[in-house]
């Protein structure tokens, strides 16, 4: 199995390059210390398994998997305990909090082989989550990749969120982005206190809301600080009233 290390921490990828000698089925064939690069490596190389931080420069870990089109097998090798269930949620085969022993990583090592053994019959690992203590995850910026290019978006330059098929169109200031994701995700995880989904197919930020007016007896008009106007539902009108206290 081809492999690829994105860790931004040089005694990181050395134990990672030293536990791996031990498996002949596995060969390290690249290093990567940043988020850009390792997608590139990644789209070029298409490898068996990474070896995967989360906090890294640039771009997060979980910010970089959202650019990748079918992920190999991923391990995370991590210091921070609180990102588990997010990375199972990922898929990931196995989550490794820094510094792991050697018996520790073996046992993820067994766990990939499985897998990929297991992968053309299409039987699927679920690990067992024991004492795993989650919160909501909240998004302060959203990455997308257009034309071969990669934009970060802060949440607060958001202006609304509309749904267009499989797809949700990010409308800022300036620019439209296209991103391949639901409104669920985004009613859930952006700021609660500033974001209310007003239809099921749009999702504002209030600090952008130029006016507001009645549409009918239970709905309203939403109009936006760039001049687009954005009907509410019943239920989206309530939220809105709700959280604008008006």
């Amino acid at each position: 199995m081809k492999a690829l290390i994105i860790d931004d921490e040089p005694l990181a990828v050395q134990i990672i390059k030293e536990f791996v000698a031990t498996f002949n089925e596995i060969e390290i064939i690249g290093e990567y210390n940043n988020g850009f690069d390792a997608i590139k490596a990644i789209n070029e190389i298409k490898p068996d398994l990474i070896f995967l931080d989360i906090q890294m420069p640039k771009l997060t870990g979980f910010e970089m998997l959202e650019l990748i089109e079918n992920p190999p097998f991923i391990i995370f090798t991590t210091a921070y305990e609180e990102f588990a269930l997010k990375a199972f949620e990922k898929n990931a085969v196995d989550y490794l909090l820094k510094p792991f022993s050697k018996a520790r990583f073996d046992q993820a090592i067994l766990k990939v082989l499985k897998q990929n053994e297991d992968k053309k019959s299409s039987v699927n690992y679920l690990p067992l989550i024991e004492n795993i203590q989650s919160s909501k995850e909240v998004l302060d910026r959203v990455v997308v990749k257009e034309s071969g290019k990669i934009f970060i978006i802060p949440v607060s330059e958001i202006y609304f969120i509309e749904a267009a098929d499989d797809y949700v169109v990010i409308n800022t200031s300036g620019k439209e982005y296209v991103k391949n994701s639901t409104m669920k995700y985004y009613a859930d995880k952006l700021p609660a206190d500033v974001f209310v989904r007003i239809h099921r197919s749009s999702i504002i930020n209030i600090n952008f809301i130029k006016e507001i007016q009645p549409y009918n007896k239970e709905t309203h008009s939403v109009i936006m600080k760039n001049g687009k106007s954005l009907k509410t539902s019943r239920q989206g009108s309530s939220e809105l009233k709700a959280l604008l206290k008006f």
